[in-house]
């Protein structure tokens, strides 16, 4: 997994400024390049972009799926972390205020695939999770 290629995404948020705010300060992403329409950020390496689409108020809410008890919002999008990033990122949103949807915690524990995870929202309402493996040969066990 030394050459894993980065990932692009883009995704809708309803302020630019917060999404700024939130991603470049709370995530600590640094910013690339940026328009008044959308921003690009370097998420541990990858590259996201926050895209200007106003709030739709009758859109439908969100959907979930249970997963070892919890239920998981989709979609979602996050990145693997080494288990130090996991627990200092966890703790940078909590200094933060960050309300989490599932709370830091490790899940399958003792099974194939124990994985640390926690989802949460950005201020747009985009579900973000980060994930860690103890043991990173496990992320594809079936």
């Amino acid at each position: 997994m030394s050459n894993v290629t980065p990932f692009h995404i883009a995704f809708p948020v309803d302020d630019l400024a917060v999404a700024r705010q939130f991603y470049g300060t709370v995530l600590g992403c640094p910013e690339g390049r940026s328009s008044d329409q959308w921003i690009d950020f370097n998420l541990y390496g990858h590259q996201i972009v926050a895209h200007l689409k106003p709030r739709d108020d009758n859109a439908p809410g969100a959907h979930h799926n249970p997963v070892d008890g919890h239920d998981v919002p989709v979609p979602h999008f996050g990145v693997v972390l080494s288990p130090a990033d996991w627990d200092a990122l966890a703790e940078r949103l909590r200094a933060a205020g960050v309300t989490f949807v599932i709370e830091p915690y490790t899940r399958f524990k003792g099974q194939v695939g124990e994985q640390s995870t926690m989802f949460f929202l950005d201020p747009a309402g985009n579900a973000l999770e980060f994930k860690a493996f103890a043991d990173l040969g496990q992320l594809f066990a079936k």
